[in-house]
């Protein structure tokens, strides 16, 4: 099994909907750290996994944007963006987001 792994630090901004009183539900910003972690057993034709490039192009839709914006009708929690990124990097098979430090969420297949 081939692994490959590539961690990257963007900055965007979001809002929460929630069901409580939160001041996440005001407009607020964070520098994320995201890791995209891509298994496939066998390498494709050029001897990779998948681009980093491919993975670099999609979490940089995330990158000084108002969030919300980009992940369409989901609400922007650290782990909504987990899922959201691996669906969209071929072979992903886990996506952690790093909120501030301390605060991380994991989405795995």
């Amino acid at each position: 099994m081939y692994t490959i792994t590539k961690r990257m630090e963007v900055s965007g901004a979001h809002f929460l909907h929630l069901d409580y009183e939160s001041k996440c539900s005001h407009l607020h910003g964070h520098n994320w750290i995201i890791t995209v972690t891509c298994q496939r057993e066998t390498l494709d034709a050029n001897g990779m996994v998948v681009d980093f490039t491919k993975i670099k192009e999609t979490v940089n839709q995330l990158d000084h944007v108002l969030i919300n914006d980009v992940v369409e009708n989901l609400n922007p929690t650290a782990e909504n963006m987990a899922k959201w990124i691996c669906d969209r990097i071929p072979y992903c098979v886990k996506v952690s987001v790093e909120e501030t430090e301390g605060n991380v969420a994991i989405y795995e297949k």
